[in-house]
């Protein structure tokens, strides 16, 4: 344990690019969304900071973020640095001037070296960059058991077509094929809007998807309704999910990769981004990764484009601009603080200079591997849209159309509530 100290504080020294001066008795407050083995892993990634400093991080953890953050910054109460929920909401932040530019006090050449452009760009308004990105997670991924893969005979699918006929011979076995979980409290439906993100990046072109997530094509445009139609051919098929729409309605997504597990397996197969390695081994705590439980990725539909990654990721932003500020987010934005997080958690770094040894398994490794060798990277749609679609009408519709409302209504209703928002 001593040599482990020893090595993260050399490793802050090294890397974390602060001056240690000037710092005594200093706080600074931070809001973020993590709770538990998270919150745990976050504060472990702070301890070489606060060591070499003397900068104290006063880590404040919500599930209401974007309420807490948006009540505290309206009443001039801001933290100094906080995670923010999405970019939509970090442009929404900047065109108030509520956020400190970067470019002020960070090395942005330095910046750029290690972040790929698809980052510097999210997290960038109007071509000033706000926000910078400490870890990611990859959607575009199912989840699967590879020795119930290998007892049934079950071949891993390449492509859309490949998938159905797996899931129809599964279903042809008098067995589950999909376990899904839409349940999540007040957010409830958010995992079905990630099967129509990763469908419609495979059925029309990255110039497409961001037309559609910035409303330049109606919720009704023939694309978009063809996206819910292949995602309805799994999710509404009373067949090939466990326990069908009414399971798929009430399970929560933590517990959803559970039916994969069990002797023998109630399903087969389960969509959901890398995150839900830690529920699985949270309800299953003697699997192991890459042996017991894999994933491959979501298979490619329209051979033109590919299979593109869809991903999300844990941003964070300066509302204070104050030295302790400034030096934090140097901090966070390096190789070596983030590896630290990713070894304790298991995320990926959006950092491309994080060596791969960090990662604590193989993997979390072919996740990273599979993100950093994607052709097209695009951001979780949802989180993009105004919170009245994204986190609104694009949630609840999810709902409405797994439990059997016509889609055209559905859509219809999204695009109405489409239209207000993208005005205001």
């Amino acid at each position: 344990m001593g040599k482990k100290i020893i090595f993260l504080l050399i490793l802050g020294l090294l890397l974390g690019g602060v001056s240690t001066t000037g710092f005594a008795e200093k706080t600074v407050t931070m809001l973020g969304i993590w709770g538990g083995g998270e919150r745990d892993a976050f504060m472990k990634m702070l301890e070489p900071f606060e060591a070499k400093t003397g900068i104290r991080v006063e880590f404040t953890g919500t599930r209401d973020l974007p309420t807490v953050l948006t009540t505290r910054v309206a009443a001039g109460n801001p933290p100094d640095i906080s995670a923010l929920p999405n970019p939509g909401q970090m442009q929404e932040f900047a065109k108030i001037r509520a956020l400190v530019d970067l470019s002020q006090f960070m090395d942005m050449s330095k910046l750029q070296d290690e972040y790929a452009e698809t980052w510097i760009d999210l997290g960038s308004y109007r071509k000033t960059v706000y926000a910078i990105f400490i870890s990611a997670d990859l959607k575009s991924l199912v989840w699967y058991s590879p020795k119930a893969f290998a007892d049934a005979g079950y071949q891993i699918p390449q492509t859309w077509e490949e998938l159905i006929a797996l899931s129809d011979k599964i279903a042809a076995q008098g067995k589950a094929p999909w376990s899904i979980g839409l349940e999540s409290g007040a957010a409830s439906g958010w995992p079905g809007t990630d099967w129509i993100e990763d469908i419609m990046l495979r059925v029309a072109s990255p110039e497409v998807y961001d037309k559609w997530v910035n409303h330049g094509i109606s919720w009704t445009d023939p694309m978009v309704k063809r996206a819910w139609e292949l995602f309805g051919q799994i999710a509404r098929n009373e067949k090939y999910v466990y326990g069908g729409a009414a399971a798929a309605l009430t399970t929560s997504f933590g517990e959803a990769p559970n039916a994969l597990f069990t002797t023998p397996p109630r399903a087969y197969m389960h969509k959901q981004a890398t995150f839900i390695k830690s529920f699985i081994l949270k309800y299953n705590p003697d699997l192991q990764p890459g042996v017991d439980f894999s994933f491959f990725p979501f298979p490619s539909i329209d051979l033109d484009y590919g299979t593109p990654a869809l991903g999300a990721a844990d941003m964070f932003a300066v509302f204070k601009d104050t030295p302790e500020a400034q030096a934090l987010m140097r901090y966070l934005a390096t190789a070596g603080a983030q590896e630290i997080w990713v070894a304790e958690l298991g995320k990926l770094s959006a950092n491309r200079r994080v060596n791969p040894n960090a990662y604590p398994d193989d993997l979390t490794r072919k996740a990273a591997e599979v993100l950093a060798s994607a052709e097209t990277f695009r951001f979780d749609g949802s989180d993009l849209m105004p919170a009245a679609v994204g986190s609104g009408s694009f949630w609840s519709g999810i709902l409405d159309y797994v439990g059997g409302e016509d889609l055209d209504s559905v859509l219809e209703r999204i695009e109405e509530t489409a239209v207000d928002a993208y005005k205001e």
